[in-house]
């Protein structure tokens, strides 16, 4: 009782409104409507206005391609330096041992991590849009880049028939097979970048959306599983071939079970215990976050331990353990990139290019969501095109957004570009002045780091369950991603993960809800009458529903759904009607012929002397007759077994198009052949909601004829009910009423 006298308040507090208006079709409503007057511009004036040029339209553009000449001229030195000093401290000081361990990932000499820790870093605080990501080396990234080098140069290739002189001149490398494939990787960066610079000046920003979240954390889940099993020879000491293509997962396990038994102690000793360190170092910072001015810098305090450690005791010729190796003092004078190589690797640029915006563009937009300002999608692309583009003329791989280095810079302090532009000088003076120092580092301290940094992806396991709750479609893009991605290599696995959503997609539009609509008492709102209880339907009115446009994929789906949910297939009211005309012409045929048998039998019956006796003879062939008569109007119940209602007591059927947005010319035909079928057998078709494109569209498509004209069409699925209880006729006045 309590609740009833609640519910009754709440409604008396609700607000009420109350509109009268003639019923609207489209015809009536367009003719009360005045169309704004709009010269359509020729292709010549389109051009020739693209390329007028003005000073502040030369202006708006040179700030779009450089951000830097918006924001540091009112940049609030009082009030961002501090915070950017310590953001670009913290995180250079992170930048630098993992510059140093994703080079291994890439399938490069360590030195080349720090250059691409540097140009790309220090170019981005020119062109990025985004304040507080962290662009640099990324181990996904660098998988991929290390997978198209070892593919190109497998470890049994040796120098032979090889120039390789634009990389060898300040450069001596202990095995020539590295100049090679630091060329791959040089000119892999350069043609990605080339890719996302193209892009970006098309306006090809979009691309992202097609790798959807459920696709992106698959993926680099594979990603990190690669990651893993490629670091395990490091950590373990052991030398093993480099795998990359098809099942380079199994393989490089397999290599390295084959040879577990060669395992450098020592090298598995310091392995673990800077994995241990790391560990708990990560879980101070968490659980400390807000105790800690900034996070404890333990990545580059085990480089710093492990370096001491290794040149101490001289783990390199003690204990053969693998070391980072000759760090080269300086920058390098820049080189042409491969040209001869583009062909071989241009699919692999692709996906590189794509996957390193979508990494970029994701992490940006979720540091502009939460502090409260906007990154231009296109500009990234530009962005990330010139880093690497210009970056591999100094011997760079391809870079991206990290995402564990872009929460360091953000939760320190960082306000701005200037907090990565730190951070790039800082491995600026590693590579220029103190390099060298880190020449005894053992390789298992880098693989360690790699290693420890996939926990976060790790996690992404757990996704499995929060799709199966909430998406089904979404958790199969995820495991498609992961197991294509884990088992045809990063490059196939994304192009097989990018194919099956796009045809989740087809699959959802092909195969949409359908749904039988009711109004809610006292109101002009319509509900699916199957889900709530107060719904009713209109007599004699069906209202259909579905959740998607109408085009070639689900035309013959749409219209299978409307004859079973309507309960009306005009095709088959007709085929019956056919079928009892025929049964009804083949008894009236027989029954002609008895009549002329029973004549022919009274002719010749001369021995018969009475009337009576004839007429008595006559009266069961006139029963015959009229008994033929009736059973060839009546039928039997099974010729309306496809239909629900023999000769149907339904008069108006309409189609609610407000989930429609967009018809093609299939789609069109199949409206079109729905009306006419409809109206063959007494059914009045109505269209509901249709919004102003789809209009354009079927009046392009020639929808419109004279047996369907606009007055078919309603702004409401109300008008178009009430419209058709007023040509009804059976409708009350209450009726009308909301």
């Amino acid at each position: 009782m309590e609740h009833a006298q609640e519910h009754e308040a709440c409604l008396e507090q609700t607000q009420r409104y109350c509109v009268e208006r003639p019923i609207y079709n489209q015809e009536l409503l367009q003719g009360q409507l005045h169309r704004r007057e709009r010269t359509p511009q020729t292709l010549r004036q389109k051009i020739a206005h693209s390329c007028r040029c003005s000073s502040k339209k030369a202006k708006s553009h040179l700030y779009s391609f450089l951000p830097i000449l918006k924001w540091l001229p009112r940049y609030p030195v009082k009030e961002y330096l501090l915070g950017d000093i310590i953001s670009g401290i913290s995180t250079g000081v992170m930048q630098l041992p993992q510059g140093l361990a994703y080079a291994l990932l890439a399938a490069v000499p360590p030195v080349f991590g720090l250059y691409s820790s540097f140009y790309p870093v220090f170019l981005y605080t020119f062109f990025g849009t985004s304040k507080h990501i962290s662009i640099g080396t990324f181990a996904v990234i660098s998988m991929m880049v290390g997978g198209v080098a070892v593919r190109q140069v497998p470890d049994e290739i040796i120098s032979v028939g090889y120039n390789s002189t634009n990389v060898t001149d300040s450069f001596e490398y202990d095995n020539p097979r590295d100049a090679r494939r630091v060329q791959v990787a040089v000119t892999l960066a350069f043609l990605s970048g080339i890719i996302q610079l193209c892009l970006g000046l098309l306006r090809f920003g979009f691309v992202a959306i097609y790798l959807t979240e459920p696709l992106v954390r698959g993926f680099t889940t594979a990603a990190a599983v690669h990651v893993f099993t490629s670091q395990l020879k490091y950590l373990l000491g052991i030398k093993t071939n480099r795998y990359s293509g098809p099942l380079s997962v199994v393989y490089s396990i397999a290599a390295v079970l084959s040879k577990i038994t060669t395992t450098n102690i020592a090298a598995l000793i310091v392995g673990l215990t800077c994995i241990v360190l790391l560990l708990i170092g990560k879980e101070i910072n968490l659980r400390f976050k807000k105790q800690l001015p900034v996070p404890i810098p333990m990545e580059i305090i085990v480089v710093i331990i492990g370096t001491g450690v290794s040149a101490g005791m001289n783990l390199s010729e003690s204990y053969s353990v693998d070391v980072v190796g000759s760090i080269p003092q300086g920058l390098r004078a820049p080189a042409v990139p491969e040209i001869q190589l583009i062909p071989a690797i241009f699919v692999d640029a692709i996906a590189i290019a794509i996957v390193g915006f979508s990494m970029a563009v994701s992490m940006a937009k979720i540091f502009a969501l939460k502090h409260g300002y906007t990154i231009d999608g296109n500009q990234e692309l530009i962005a990330l095109g010139i880093c690497n583009s210009v970056g591999s003329f100094f011997q760079s791989f391809s870079i991206t957004c990290s995402m564990s280095r872009s929460l360091v810079q953000e939760s320190t302090g960082g306000k701005t570009q200037i907090a990565g532009a730190l951070s790039s000088v800082m491995v600026l003076l590693v590579i220029v002045a103190i390099g060298y120092l880190f020449e005894p580092l053992p390789q298992t301290v880098l693989a360690a780091i790699v290693m420890v940094n996939l926990k976060g992806m790790f996690k992404q396991f757990g996704d499995i369950a929060h799709f199966w709750r909430t998406s089904r479609i979404e958790l199969a893009i995820w495991v498609v991603a992961f197991l294509a991605s884990l088992l045809l290599g990063l490059d196939y696995g994304l192009l097989t993960a990018v194919a099956f959503a796009v045809i989740t997609v087809i699959y959802r539009t092909q195969s949409p809800q359908y749904r039988i609509l009711g109004r809610i008492p006292d109101t002009d709102i319509y509900c699916d009458v199957e889900e709530y209880e107060e719904v009713k339907e209109y007599p004699g009115i069906k209202i259909f529903q579905a959740n998607a446009s109408l085009y070639f994929a689900n035309s013959e789906s749409y219209t299978s759904a409307l004859k079973k949910k309507t309960g009306v297939d005009p095709c088959a009211i007709l085929a019956a009607r056919r079928k009892a005309q025929k049964r009804h012409a083949r008894e009236i045929k027989a029954a002609n012929q008895l009549r002329k048998k029973a004549v022919l039998k009274l002719t010749n019956d001369v021995e018969a002397s009475v009337k009576h006796e004839i007429a008595n003879d006559e009266l069961p062939v006139n029963g015959k007759f009229a008994s033929a008569d009736a059973s060839a109007q009546d039928m039997s119940p099974d010729e309306h077994e496809h239909f629900v209602e023999p000769k149907t007591n339904i008069h108006s059927l309409i189609l609610d198009f407000t989930p429609v947005n967009f018809v093609d010319s299939v789609g069109a035909k199949t409206l079109k052949s729905i009306i006419k079928e409809y109206k063959e057998v007494g059914v009045c078709v109505y269209i509901a909601s249709c919004s102003g494109p789809v209009m354009n569209e079927l009046t392009r498509l020639n929808f419109f004829d004279n047996a369907v004209t606009r007055e078919l069409l309603f702004h409401s699925i109300h008008d178009a009910v009430l419209a058709c209880q007023g040509k009804d006729g059976s409708a009350s006045q209450t009726d009308f009423d909301l």
